[in-house]
């Protein structure tokens, strides 16, 4: 048997639920961008500009660990060409400074990879910290109630506004560095 429910009281509740619905249809429209900030950092003029001075940085000290590489490798050549005329105490020393070397230029070249990526780290997370700075000031600049960037699984190409974005850095970063890229 189906109950029914009394008409007036039916009705009192959707006269009263009848503003509520109707404001939320008059509230005003939220203003929604994507970011790609991964697209952003890679593009942006500063990272080109990070990753040069890295280079810079690290570059005479990559030439001669790979010089070093390369001297250890003809010395490896050569004691292998020239083992079997060499005497055994000749031999065995000649290895062991071999190997002594090879450790010391593993050990350095740790300390390399370590040294860059401690900077590296560094260096990227000023940039992230200096886009993120642009992206806040351009959403509150245009009036943006929400940007969204990572864990974005679809956007359609009318919120995507990272060109934007990266207009607005680049001539931010141009009028920082007064035109010089």
């Amino acid at each position: 048997m189906i109950k029914r429910l009394p008409l007036v009281p039916l009705c009192a509740a959707l006269a009263l639920l009848a503003p509520a619905v109707a404001g939320a249809q008059a509230a005003p429209a939220v203003k929604i961008g994507v970011v790609n900030f991964a697209r952003l950092i890679q593009e942006s003029p500063q990272a080109k500009v990070t990753l040069k001075a890295l280079e810079d940085e690290f570059s005479p000290r990559q030439r001669d660990l790979v010089a070093k590489q390369n001297e250890l490798k003809e010395r490896q050549a050569k004691l292998q060409k020239d083992s079997p005329v060499m005497g055994a105490e000749e031999r065995r020393n000649a290895e062991s400074k071999f190997r002594d070397d090879e450790r010391d230029l593993g050990r350095r070249l740790n300390e390399f990879q370590e040294d860059f990526n401690v900077r590296r780290n560094e260096e990227i997370g000023e940039l992230q910290r200096d886009l993120l700075r642009e992206v806040q000031g351009y959403a509150q600049q245009k009036g943006y109630d929400l940007i969204v960037g990572e864990g974005v699984l679809y956007a359609a190409q009318s919120v995507d506004i990272t060109a934007q974005i990266l207009a607005n850095v680049e001539a931010s970063f141009k009028a920082k560095s007064g035109g010089k890229p």
